[in-house]
């Protein structure tokens, strides 16, 4: 095991993983820039270095400024939480470089996943079912034109370096290729460094599934069932559900072990999530998520499994000591992400928590760095916790969750919870009769009204 991790993120996905570590009893490092100096997970840690100024280029994404903290502590392995650097091929590359171990995947697992042409290439290998689309990028207008002729209207032009929505483009016919393949070409230079984009298939109503996967790079691998985040604004989940109430244990059992045979032949290392559209019975891949997701603890209710101490002991070199038949499935879980935006425009609303009173009782968790007086800066992403309910029945969560809603109090910023309080009591959510697309069509038509 780890002598010592230092935790290179910040904000409640820093202090779950020190709450992971503090359990195996491995020594912590937190690292900050200045404007953190008051979290929570610094406040914890066993040690902390500050890594720079505000700016995440200039600290958390601050490559020689890590590895000086590493060298400074001690440390002998980094998590990179989500988001950041935990992602980064080159990063998991220069950390082995310098003899400290990357709690995550291989580099060249990360590598080919974060190419969305070579991750789809790589998962028709694998027998991961995909959806209809380019076989690779494409370079130019005609061609875009004569691969939509091909797969039929409407198409999606998407980044192949994208993700988060950005670099992606709907084309209903063949007269809006031209301004959709411009546009998405340009958003993807801006946004990535990388004008590569390849098309898919338009799905009209899917929902967006995904298949928790854990393995030990050993050749042995798992599936912990699905989530259903299909509730999402401008290609960002928002509220996560397992298992979805779109599929029965038949096709849960099928694509789950069509996944983990997959990660098994790939001998994937650590946790990692396969995304899939799914409609009319079918899935169709989508990506690859190579790290721990915001969403992982929806898995971890309804199996009691700690995916991020799994995730460290397998990072360590040992064996998983899960297999398929020890996984057990109990119950419903949802999960809603409270951020400090205003929740009808989604303006970001950075500020002094001035009073916080997170709800609690039997089946409630809480993952969040926030504090009564925590000020929230407006460098990063406005998350101010995850709230998890977890109940017997999809029902009972719900009944649940909507307690808890009511029992939270967040004041000094805006929040997002009249947003959650509204959907908890919305006839499509409570049937579970959503979609990709159900979420914006409801903001569109005034669901929230100031």
């Amino acid at each position: 095991m780890f002598e010592k991790i230092l935790i290179a993120n910040r904000g409640e996905i820093a202090l779950r993983v020190l709450r992971a570590c503090k359990e195996l009893g491995i020594p912590t490092v937190a690292v900050h820039s200045t404007a953190d100096a008051d979290a929570m997970h610094v406040r914890l840690a066993d040690e902390s270095v500050c890594i720079g100024p505000p700016a995440a280029k200039d600290s958390y994404l601050n490559v020689p400024a890590l590895l000086a903290a590493c060298e400074i502590t001690g440390a002998d392995a980094v998590h990179p939480g989500y988001g950041f650097l935990s992602e980064n091929a080159r990063f998991a590359e220069i950390l082995d470089e310098h003899g400290i171990h990357f709690i995550g995947p291989k580099a060249e697992h990360i590598r080919i996943m974060g190419d969305k042409i070579e991750a789809k290439r790589t998962a028709l290998r694998l027998g991961i079912p995909c959806v209809p689309g380019s076989d690779g990028g494409v370079a130019t207008e005609a061609e875009a034109i004569k691969v939509a002729r091909e797969i039929g209207y409407p198409v999606l032009i998407k980044a192949s370096a994208g993700g988060g929505g950005r670099g992606m483009k709907v084309a209903l016919n063949e007269s809006e290729i031209s301004t959709a393949f411009s546009t998405a070409r340009s958003e993807a230079k801006a946004a990535f460094g990388n004008d590569d984009v390849y098309m898919e298939k338009y799905l009209q109503t899917p929902r967006h599934i995904e298949i928790q996967v854990l393995g030990d790079g050993r050749g042995n691998a798992i599936h912990l069932g699905e989530r259903d985040c299909s509730l999402q604004r401008r290609h960002q989940k928002v509220l996560e559900e397992s298992p979805s109430p779109a599929l029965n244990t038949a096709a849960r059992d099928d694509i789950g072990e069509i996944v983990a045979n997959a990660m098994r032949e790939l001998k994937y290392l650590g946790v990692g999530t396969i995304e899939f559209l799914f409609e009319e019975g079918k899935f169709y891949f989508i990506e690859m998520n190579t790290r721990i997701q915001v969403e992982h603890p929806v898995t971890e209710m309804i199996t009691d499994i700690d995916l991020i101490l799994e995730q460290i002991r397998v990072a360590s070199g040992a064996a998983l000591d899960i297999t398929q038949k020890d996984v057990k499935f109990h119950g419903h879980a949802i999960e809603c992400r409270i951020n400090a935006e205003n929740p009808v425009t989604f303006r970001p609303s950075p500020g002094r928590i001035l009073h916080y009173h997170p709800p609690g009782g039997m089946g409630v968790r809480i993952d969040s760095a926030a504090y009564q007086g925590y000020t929230i800066p407006p460098y990063y992403d406005s998350l101010i916790g995850k709230l998890i309910v977890h109940g017997k029945t999809r029902t009972e969560c719900l009944m649940r969750l909507k307690r808890a809603l009511d029992e939270f109090v967040v004041d000094g910023v805006e929040t997002t919870l009249p947003l959650f309080k509204t959907l908890v009591r919305n006839n499509d959510i409570l049937n579970g009769d959503y979609h990709i697309h159900w979420l914006e069509k409801f903001l569109e038509a005034g669901g929230m009204k100031e």
